[in-house]
């Protein structure tokens, strides 16, 4: 599981920044815990303030070892710095083993490289030179610097055999993404989560278990004739009505499109990152879909970001699960966790964070708005 990612010079992120997933000394909602880590946290923040930097800091590690071909590092440069150098630490637990993987990049390549084993290197990279350490053997690498050495190594059957790099690597392919603004989602283990693909290969009683579980009042039905592409119907259950799921309401087609990933992402105990969370559904949706993986997903971990303010509730989330952004405009934005603050439990969050007291909250200006509609009046 992810512990903790640092990040500095990346996009709107100039100085070092730490998104933690340790969990603190809150004694509640341990359902959304596991050991000493949180099973996810939520970003909140005006638009363009860093959420989805954050997000793509994660998301951009499997990318680089299972999708990209090479370094690209253009996107990601500090728009609020002169320095060329980009840098991410991610430290994870693997097993019980505090695994550390880092590395800084300028443009179109790889400066430095490194990977711990609870404490101990394996992978130490510089430009294009490279030493992998297996116990005491050191093997050299002469390295593309457009490609991760990470990535080299693990390709590699002769000297890939650690198991807790195997893990690690596993772990990273079983990441999860979903842009909710294109409302595109991809798993990096391959296989398509397209509502249509998916109840396709898995039929619908895994969807409709989960709208029995919380009361929906529709099932799924899905008919499939000759070798065409089958039809997915939602039926009604007070009346025995049905519509194609293509004349669905966006809301339970949106509803539909999500399942698939939380369900992938809760069986198989990766990371769930979802940009814009909740465009679309209920408040009471977003609420239900939080507490299923925080309930479900024994090492789940969902990272997501939304602007509604109804989930900033010790009923749902922690204090230590909750970060808003904001941006410092030249020194770039800034990260605050809830916890800093030591809100107790018996506080309203949204209140708080609403008031001013986490930061975060766009500053629009509104005293024109209600002079023009007192006039109006």
């Amino acid at each position: 599981m992810l512990k903790k990612i640092t990040v500095k010079n990346f996009k709107c992120f100039k100085n070092e920044t730490v998104f933690d997933l340790r969990k603190t000394n809150y004694k509640f909602l341990e359902q959304n815990t596991c050991g000493k880590l949180l099973k996810g946290a939520l970003l909140v923040g005006d638009h363009a303030s860093g959420k989805t930097t954050i997000l793509q800091s994660i998301r951009l590690l499997p990318a680089l070892l299972f999708r990209q071909g090479s370094c690209n590092g253009m996107p990601y440069q500090c728009i609020f710095s002169k320095e060329n150098d980009s840098g991410l630490i991610y430290e994870f637990d693997i097993d019980g083993h505090d695994l550390v993987y880092s590395f800084t990049f300028s443009r179109d390549s790889f400066v430095e490289e490194n990977l711990t084993v609870d404490g101990r290197a394996v992978i130490e990279r510089l430009g294009k030179k490279g030493k992998w350490i297996a116990g005491k053997e050191t093997v050299l690498w002469d390295i593309e610097d457009s490609q991760l050495f990470l990535k080299q190594v693990s390709m590699n059957p002769e000297i890939s055999g650690s198991e807790i790099l195997r893990q690690f690597l596993a772990y990273l392919k079983k990441t999860i993404y979903i842009d909710g603004y294109t409302r595109k989602i991809a798993a990096f283990d391959g296989e398509s989560l397209c509502a249509e693909k998916y109840i396709e290969n898995y039929g619908v009683e895994k969807m409709n278990d989960f709208f029995t579980e919380y009361h929906f009042p529709y099932r799924l039905r899905y008919c499939r004739e000759g070798e065409g592409t089958g039809q997915i119907f939602f039926r009604r259950e007070e009346n025995g009505g049905e519509i194609p799921a293509c004349m669905e309401s966006s809301g339970n087609r949106t509803l539909m499109n999500l399942l698939p990933a939380f369900f992938r992402g809760i069986e198989s105990g990766g990371m769930l990152l979802i940009d814009s969370f909740g465009g679309g559904l209920h408040n009471k949706l977003e609420e239900l879909l939080v507490r299923h993986v925080m309930k479900k997903g024994e090492k789940t971990q969902l990272i997501f970001a939304s602007h509604s303010t109804n989930l900033l509730s010790n009923t749902i989330l922690r204090p230590d699960q909750i970060y808003a952004v904001e941006t410092g405009k030249e020194e770039g934005s800034r990260l605050h966790r809830f916890s800093d603050e030591q809100p107790r439990v018996a506080q309203n969050l949204e209140k708080m964070y609403l008031s001013g007291v986490f930061g975060g909250l766009p500053a629009y200006r509104m005293d024109d708005l209600s002079t023009v509609v007192m006039k109006n009046e």
